[in-house]
């Protein structure tokens, strides 16, 4: 009897390392988390400055007019930077209460610009911190 008890001792040592092994295994091969980015990183970007209703709900390939972003601005809804790659960028502010960025920004509804600051991604949502703002010509 004490021999089958030491068989079953052992098999069940032996299956336990084998369990602790397959699962550290198994966790060491998933992939790693994406970090999330905790501070901008120093970027500029170029792109086309939209109102960002009109980019998301109309599906447009370039800003329709700076008339329109300025009206849209002025209702209220955000101006947002896009690329030629695709990538939407949202201005914010980096002090708070936050401010909104429309105001820095609408003179230049409509039009490319080239913008220098601090950009943050979360998920797939970009944005940035605009240090200087210019006009592309």
């Amino acid at each position: 009897m004490s021999n089958r008890i030491a068989i079953v001792a052992r098999v069940g040592l032996a299956l336990a390392t084998l369990l602790s092994t397959v699962f550290f295994l198994g966790v060491s091969a998933l992939p790693a988390e994406k970090p999330q980015m905790r501070e901008g990183s120093a970027a500029t970007i170029i792109g086309d400055v939209y109102d960002s209703a009109c980019y998301y709900t109309r599906k447009l390939d370039k800003p329709v007019s700076h008339e329109c972003a300025v009206q849209c601005a002025a209702g209220g809804s955000p101006l947002v930077i896009v690329t030629k790659e695709g990538d939407v960028y949202l201005p914010i502010d980096n002090k708070m209460p936050a401010l909104g960025q429309n105001k820095r920004l609408v003179k230049f509804g409509g039009m490319k610009v080239k913008v220098t600051g601090h950009v943050y991604d979360r998920n797939g949502s970009k944005a940035i911190v605009m240090d200087k703002v210019e006009l592309v010509k």
